[in-house]
């Protein structure tokens, strides 16, 4: 696969994708007012994310943070283009979230079986039985599925997982089940460049007509490079949550997902076209703390946009006059 430059985006389209609402908000201890949930997915949607993950329909005992997901996603605006997708585990939450309109049904597994067992409490095959019976109702309903791969860069219990492990996943998915897409998750920050890339143009190679999406976390300070060396691999969608909130329990010490607007900034500084409003984003992202009650990771919030001036000293005037007067 030729290189595309990745230092020279010449308004090339990337796309994207908002998993602040459901990934980061359910990490929360804090419940988020039901209304700032959707005005918080109606300001996303104008600022041009090209998907929002709206919501979980889980358990609401499990995660009482989303125990509103019918009502979040019955009453938000819907944009024009805007996908809006939802995490289902299950036939059940299926049912749910085509109740409440769900434009996409993002179906999670492992591509680990420790970590699959400690996150879902199954294994591999049996969430793979559940998921076939949740792609059927997808199909019926003409849905469209997207199955989001955990630990597809290693797992915190196993290490490595071998590239043709996390294809071979893949394969059931696309080639079996008929998925739209797939994400490529980093779960708990373990991926590096060179990995991210491998394994972005593995998946291109072999499935070109399939949405990829790659979904890093920044644990180890290389969410944008992770995301850099996707883009040159052949990749155009990421997923990215508000401030940089959420994380994985199985990971300790794990820091959020990308953060968006730090990896909007990056982009469109380099010349991509992300159809996002950053300044929107920004704003977005200001309203959290007041909402999950603690700062955000996002250094964005915190130091600008680099070309965000800042007032000369109020001496500036004199200051000059005495250089000048040496």
């Amino acid at each position: 696969m030729k290189s595309h430059n990745v230092w020279s985006g010449t308004n090339r389209r990337i796309y994207m994708q908002e998993v602040g609402t459901r990934d980061g908000l359910q990490a929360e201890q804090a419940f988020v007012p039901t209304e700032e949930k959707i005005a918080l997915v109606n300001a996303l949607s104008h600022a041009g994310m090209a998907k929002i993950e709206v919501t979980a329909f889980v358990s609401p005992k499990a995660i009482p943070a989303l125990r509103d997901a019918e009502q979040v996603l019955r009453e938000i605006e819907r944009v024009l283009g805007v996908v809006y997708s939802a995490l289902v585990p299950n036939v059940r939450g299926a049912e749910r979230a085509i109740d409440a309109r769900a434009g996409e049904f993002n179906l999670v597994m492992s591509a680990s079986e420790s970590h699959n067992l400690s996150n879902l409490r199954m294994t591999q095959q049996q969430s793979f039985t559940a998921l076939s019976d949740v792609t059927a109702v997808a199909r019926q309903e003409k849905v469209a599925v997207n199955v989001s791969l955990s630990c597809a860069f290693g797992c915190p219990m196993e290490g490595d997982v071998p590239d043709a492990v996390v294809l071979d996943w893949c394969a059931r998915f696309v080639d079996e089940l008929g998925a739209n897409g797939v994400t490529l998750c980093d779960t708990t920050g373990m991926a590096h460049p060179g990995q991210a890339a491998t394994l972005t143009q593995m998946f291109r190679e072999r499935w070109p007509g399939t949405e990829l999406t790659l979904h890093f976390h920044n644990t180890r300070g290389m969410g944008l490079a992770n995301v850099l060396a996707a883009i040159d691999a052949g990749a155009d969608r990421f997923d990215a949550s508000l401030g940089g909130i959420g994380g994985c329990p199985y990971a300790p010490g794990a820091s959020g997902n990308v953060c968006s607007e730090e990896i909007v900034h990056a982009l469109e500084s380099m010349g991509y076209d992300t159809g996002v409003d950053l300044a929107q984003l920004i704003e977005s992202s200001k309203r959290l703390p007041a909402l999950i009650g603690h700062d955000v990771p996002s250094q964005i919030v915190k130091a600008g946009r680099r070309l965000d001036l800042h007032a000369r000293p109020a001496d500036f005037d004199a200051i000059r006059q005495r250089a000048l007067a040496r």
